[in-house]
């Protein structure tokens, strides 16, 4: 067949026209989906952040002294202790500790040296940790090459431990009659710290603290304890109204403090007796239920200028009178 005298010409290999490379990224994909509480808009991720903040608000300060791990459900499994300054300071208060973190090839300071005899004169277990390791524990925070981790505290129950004092006193294995201070919205762990010092101080049996909307032994707390949390138990009530009515019922006395008492501190006739002090946040005081379940409320007399009393310094009072008149009788 004629072609009209036009030959058919094969094209050469070669380069053909392109992107340049432009459209590589498209190309690759964007890697695997991200996990449901990764995505910022995704329901996963806000109710991360909500569990993140509401565990902030529980426990304020904790951080400064050390980050919490999260465990299950968001609860707080461990803690640690960062930083030079903040490590020896909870070695020399005894604060119970799993294990030493050391920066692989750590600058040397009179901290660090410090740090490491007092962990190896308790036998802490010392290692030798990467700081990408290190950041990960502490989530970032400034760690300074040494982390402390801090085992959960070990809380007794409530009721078993007024049951188990009260036993004793009625057997005459204890002196002095059952004390224990009841905390209500607390929620500064250096306020549950000095609690417990004060609690120690003036031969007290225990603290209660319960299970929600309350501080917890946190390595904040364990240092302003200066080393009183180990011979102070904590107790953890699932409800605390419920807690001070099984207390009532074993013969021990709620007193709540509150600036509008009907007794006023010095003119208390109970404090020899079995008592339960509770104490509510400088702000809101007393919750209205907890409120009702008191059969006293005692009140401290202070300068009308002054407002109100901070809650430790509120409890290390009354527990100063308690004990002043239970050694005059």
């Amino acid at each position: 067949m004629a072609n009209n005298g036009r030959r058919s010409v094969k094209a050469k290999k070669g380069p053909t026209i392109g992107t340049g490379g432009h459209g590589r990224k498209a190309l690759e994909g964007k890697g695997p989906t991200p996990k449901a509480e990764d995505r910022p808009y995704h329901k996963a991720h806000k109710a991360k952040q909500l569990s993140e903040r509401s565990a902030a608000k529980r426990n304020p300060g904790a951080r400064s002294a050390g980050a919490a791990r999260s465990g299950p459900k968001g609860r707080a499994t461990e803690e640690v202790v960062t930083g030079r300054n903040s490590v020896v300071e909870a070695l020399r208060a005894g604060i119970p500790a799993k294990a030493l973190h050391v920066a692989i090839r750590i600058e040397m300071d009179d901290r660090v040296k410090e740090s490491l005899k007092l962990a190896a004169e308790r036998g802490i277990p010392l290692l030798e940790t990467g700081k990408p390791e290190l950041d990960r524990m502490t989530d970032d925070a400034v760690h300074q090459g040494l982390v402390l981790q801090i085992p959960p505290y070990d809380y007794q129950d409530a009721y078993e431990l007024a049951e188990d004092t009260v036993d004793k006193w009625k057997k005459g294995h204890i002196s002095n009659a059952p004390l224990f201070v009841a905390l209500d919205g607390i929620t500064d762990p250096r306020n549950l710290g000095a609690i417990i010092r004060s609690v120690s101080a003036f031969s007290g049996h225990g603290v209660i603290v319960p299970e929600r909307r309350s501080v917890g032994v946190t390595a904040s707390a364990w240092k302003t304890s200066a080393g009183a949390a180990v011979r102070v138990p904590v107790a953890r009530a699932s409800n605390l109204n419920n807690a001070l009515k099984q207390f009532k019922n074993m013969g021990i006395f709620v007193l709540g403090l509150d600036g509008d008492g009907d007794v006023s501190l010095p003119d208390l006739t109970l404090a020899t007796e079995p008592v339960c002090i509770v104490v509510g946040s400088e702000g809101k005081g007393l919750s209205r239920l907890v409120r009702e379940n008191c059969d006293q409320i005692v009140s401290i007399p202070i300068d009308s200028a002054m407002e109100s009393l901070n809650a430790s310094m509120a409890v290390g009072i009354s527990l100063y009178e308690v004990s002043r008149q239970r050694a005059a009788k």
